[in-house]
């Protein structure tokens, strides 16, 4: 069964100057994860030195407010239209001025997943979201933008993205083979449903869904439904409990603000096991 909770009822602990974070998906949490997920506070002034373990890789998407993230190649200010990569070995600091919230994400030994990355020392890269190519399910309403994949990343390890559900949609019921899937609310309210048996969501709710378990969401109220989902690793097989139903994802030619977007992704289906070399 799905694993429910808010990030509202996880203690938060010291992090550095400043700083706060909430351990959301832990090992304790999750018996066996090979994600980590935090999310991180910044107090006007705060600031926190990080680094990744060689071998791990990590993520991070700004939620609300500005972070000046410090590293060996410079320094370089996000905000919340921004997700970013940490790259193995990476040493560094994030500092706001203004006060923050972000989503971290680590997954240890990710070279299990990708042999690539193993010794990868390679450059920290952002990506300014709100740039790229918004998707549009052909069979309702629901809208994709990809966060994290290897054309972005360079790593098949992790994968995310988000999905956007306006008001009176319903997804098509699936399950996911050879990945852990966690889903983040950013916005919405919904019901949830996780082998037929339904759970609300609502801003801020992690969803844990097993290996093969059967789920999709149904919007309530008059607001869209947004939500970050992640997986590792990040190739894995999707199954639709209807076949005629299979999600297939079609370009708009827009950008989450209606104008051209950096590039552009051709249509495809999510039962594809690896994702297209566009993506």
């Amino acid at each position: 069964m799905a694993l429910v909770f808010n990030e509202r009822d996880v203690q938060a602990e010291s992090l550095g100057t400043g700083v706060s974070r909430a351990r959301l998906i832990t090992g304790n949490r999750v018996k066996g994860t090979n994600i980590l997920l935090d999310r991180w506070t910044f107090q006007r002034g705060g600031s926190v030195d990080t680094g990744i373990a060689r071998g791990n890789l990590g993520w991070i998407h700004v939620l609300s407010g500005e972070v000046a993230v410090r590293h060996a190649g410079g320094e370089e200010r996000l905000g919340d239209s921004h997700t970013a990569y940490l790259p193995p070995a990476f040493e560094g600091s994030l500092r706001s001025d203004t006060g923050a919230a972000l989503l971290h994400v680590e997954v240890p030994d990710a070279g299990r997943f990708d042999p690539g990355i193993v010794g990868d020392t390679s450059r920290f890269r952002a990506i300014d979201w709100t740039q790229e190519p918004v998707l549009s399910s052909r069979h309702d309403s629901r809208r994709r933008i990809y966060l994290a994949t290897p054309r972005l990343f360079g790593t098949r390890a992790i994968k995310a993205e988000m999905i956007i559900y306006p008001p009176g949609t319903s997804g098509s019921n699936h399950h996911h083979e050879g990945c852990e899937h966690f889903k983040y609310v950013l916005k919405g309210r919904g019901i949830g449903y996780s082998d037929e048996h339904p759970h609300s969501l609502r801003q801020g709710d992690v969803v844990y869904h097993p290996d093969l378990e059967r789920h999709y969401t149904v919007t309530q109220g008059d607001q869209d439904v947004v939500f970050i989902e992640f997986f590792v690793p990040g190739e894995y097989r999707t199954v639709w409990a209807d076949e005629n139903r299979v999600c297939t994802w079609q370009p708009t030619g827009r950008n989450s603000a209606g104008g051209k977007p950096v590039r552009e992704i051709q249509s495809h289906s999510s039962a594809e096991f690896a994702s297209p070399g566009d993506v």
